[in-house]
């Protein structure tokens, strides 16, 4: 009868290279903080045994947790988002780049995410869940924030400037030659949609223009609230000759409302969105929007985070980034200028 080939545990591998459990468990996960020549005898140790290490026993072993939580807020239409699903993609490469595990949660800020199954946690924003950031920082957990900058809460973050965003895409339209420029926010209960209205009034109170309250639409980000605003605009009794959107998810769906009620984009109505979703370049017209760095974002965040889990000690990392003008079909001068 042939005897089954004995696997090799990490307690194998310390004692082959003369170190601690912990040391193994640190060179294997790619710990900076291990000693070159205790790398060097894990790594020639691992290779002899051919040992194959299990995670979760690597874990145990440890004591510590090198996975990733994402915890994100929940809102509809989030899998067709484009913003969302850059996210997600953004973070799971982060992740795999750093050979660490990913675990995601999706809330709507009753529920929170499983602490004691990672070693610390992505917000990917701070949406009715602000509480439970507080209650992990409250307890150690490392946690970085991204798309939300409070100076208040004692986190590092990784934001958009999405202030200037707003402020740069309205006046375009009003370089463009619009003075009457409408607004269709997101969810006002995010950060990032707050920002983006105050933008938009910046840019018409720096050029002395009125924010008249009829052309600020509420939106929520889905194609839903945008055809609903997209069907108040054409109820207005003076129409407005260009639109700023908050998304280009709802942009599109606004151009399908005016174009199926025979306004024609841009000569009729001018329309500029952002995030700089690809799939806006096949439209009935190519948008022109505020390109996001979602990818940098999201990467930079679990950057952050990682070194983090391995210095409790760094410092608070606040990082702003700038979103970009990228000029398209949708905008032009209005009819008569």
């Amino acid at each position: 009868m042939t005897r089954p080939k004995k696997v090799n545990s990490i307690e194998d591998v310390a004692r082959e290279a003369g170190v601690s459990i912990t040391t193994v468990s640190r060179v294997i996960n790619k710990f900076p903080s291990v000693k070159d020549e205790n790398r060097r005898r894990v790594e020639e140790a691992v290779k002899r045994l051919n040992f194959r290490p299990n995670l979760s026993a690597q874990r145990l072993a440890s004591g510590s947790n090198n996975a990733i939580g994402l915890e994100i807020p929940r809102y509809e239409g989030i899998f067709y988002s484009f913003y969302a699903m850059e996210i997600f993609r953004s973070v799971a490469i982060a992740c795999d780049s750093l050979r660490v595990d990913l675990l995601m949660h999706l809330t709507d800020g009753k529920t929170e995410i499983n602490a004691a199954a990672v070693g610390g946690v992505v917000f990917a924003d701070i949406i009715r869940n602000r509480a439970h950031a507080e209650e992990l920082l409250s307890r150690g957990v490392p946690v970085v924030v991204m798309n939300y900058l409070d100076p208040q809460l004692e986190v590092s973050s990784v934001s958009i400037d999405n202030t200037k965003g707003a402020q740069t895409a309205t006046e375009y339209l009003i370089h463009m030659g619009h003075e009457k420029v409408a607004f269709v926010s997101g969810d006002l209960m995010s950060q990032a949609a707050i920002e983006r209205l105050e933008g938009y009034k910046l840019a018409m109170k720096k050029f002395g223009l009125s924010i008249r309250e009829d052309y600020i639409l509420k939106g929520d980000y889905s194609r839903k609230s945008a055809r609903a605003a997209g069907q108040r605009l054409l109820e207005l009794p003076v129409r407005p000759t260009a639109v700023f959107v908050s998304s280009d998810d709802m942009a599109m769906e606004l151009i399908n409302v005016l174009l199926e009620n025979t306004i024609r984009v841009p000569d009729d109505i001018s329309v500029v969105g952002f995030d700089d979703d690809p799939v806006c370049l096949y439209g009935p017209v190519s948008l022109t929007t505020m390109r996001q760095p979602l990818k940098e974002m999201a990467q930079t965040a679990v950057k952050e985070l990682y070194l983090k889990m391995q210095d409790p000690g760094r410092e608070i990392n606040r990082i702003v980034l700038s979103p970009e003008l990228i000029i398209r079909d949708s905008v032009k001068p209005p009819s008569g200028s």
